[in-house]
């Protein structure tokens, strides 16, 4: 999911890392007791700042399939060996998530099968295929009808043992799905009976996925003039983010539950975002609010793999209640706590950057 140095495009980059950085920040309080209300997820509809982390980490996703493997994806005999790549690299993800699980939480009895890695590893594999496989036009048609689909399955399609169709949290049909293939035993922790990373919620990601494909492929476009990539890009996000507020009436915006109106209104955000940082970094050459951000984006899953470990590990010390707690009110303590953890981990990845190493998975 890194891409080669030489064909990287810096506002992805700054994009990718201030999406991690912000990630790191949200993760990892000083406490999950004192936390300020756009660094918490929402209850459950609506859309919190903190909601945008995951889509646009998936988003990014799709941009960089599209700059690391236009090239080799022209020839088909390196088709079988980019799949083959692809699945190494998800089936790798998968094991350091349920490794790190295990590490945390020994015992397979309840360790939890689904989570955010396995996500990102299993949309970028089933995108990757999509893009090398499939032309953009049947992509876009596999976008659409993933999010009716989704939007069927959810709002019409009855729930065996629940009754009619519903969006609440244990009775909604991925909850049940989830509960059917894992058992409560294998579900998120705060619930063990529905998980924010389901199985059914995996369809929509994809969307995501492919949301970022096309704007990626939009940007690789040749000879396209730079004002009319960025208008574009422009449009298609307000559109998109205008198409999910009036989805939203009927299908309403739901991270936990990956709604369509979700893919489309993050996914028209993150555009937007991209378009702007594009046209700032990359046209007009505005470099100068990029440096601390790179670092996070180009060794990102290294990055969010570290921010697991070194709060886990360091967090014994109990850094929290000598440092911060006793000198800040609670809620400026937790956030300082977790601004420690965002430039402790910048600190190694700057160092990795300036040694140009990029840590590949």
């Amino acid at each position: 999911m890194d891409q080669p140095v030489s064909k990287r495009l810096l506002s992805l980059d700054v994009f990718r890392g201030a999406t991690v950085a912000a990630m790191i920040l949200v993760n990892n309080p000083g406490t999950w007791e004192h936390i300020y209300a756009p660094l918490e997820h929402s209850k459950w509809n609506g859309c919190t700042p903190t909601d945008l982390i995951f889509p646009f980490f998936l988003f990014i996703v799709g941009v960089s399939i599209v700059f690391a493997m236009e090239s080799k994806k022209a020839d088909p005999a390196n088709h079988g060996k980019m799949i083959l790549t692809a699945f190494r690299r998800m089936a790798v993800l998968i094991i350091i998530s349920l490794g790190t699980h295990l590490l945390f939480h020994p015992g397979l009895a309840t360790m939890r099968i689904p989570g955010v890695l396995q996500r990102i590893a299993v949309v970028f594999f089933i995108c990757t295929i999509l893009y090398i496989k499939t032309s953009q036009r049947t992509r876009d048609w596999v976008f659409a009808l993933s999010l009716i689909g989704y939007y069927i399955i959810m709002c019409f399609v009855p729930v065996p043992g629940h009754g009619p169709a519903n969006l609440e949290p244990e009775t909604n049909m991925g909850a049940w799905l989830d509960r059917l293939v894992f058992t409560e035993n294998h579900l998120w922790s705060q619930a063990r009976t529905w998980d924010p990373e389901g199985l059914l919620g995996t369809l929509p990601a994809i969307g995501t996925g492919l949301f970022g494909i096309r704007v990626g492929s939009w940007l690789k476009q040749k000879g396209a003039e730079d004002s009319v990539k960025v208008t574009w890009m422009l449009t298609y996000g307000v559109a998109a983010v205008v198409l999910a507020l009036v989805w939203d009436m009927f299908f309403p915006i739901n991270k936990a539950l990956w709604t369509s109106s979700f893919v489309l209104y993050t996914g028209g955000l993150a555009t937007i975002a991209l378009a702007i940082s594009y046209w700032l970094i990359d046209v007009n050459g505005r470099k100068r609010f990029t440096a601390f951000f790179i670092p996070f984006g180009v060794n990102a899953i290294t990055a969010y793999i570290l921010s697991m470990y070194i709060p886990h590990y360091l967090g014994k010390l109990n850094l929290y209640q000598l440092w911060f707690e006793p000198y800040l009110s609670p809620l400026n303590a937790s956030l300082a706590m977790a601004l420690f953890w965002v430039l402790l981990i910048w600190i190694i990845m700057w160092v990795l950057y300036k040694r140009k190493i990029i840590i590949k998975v």
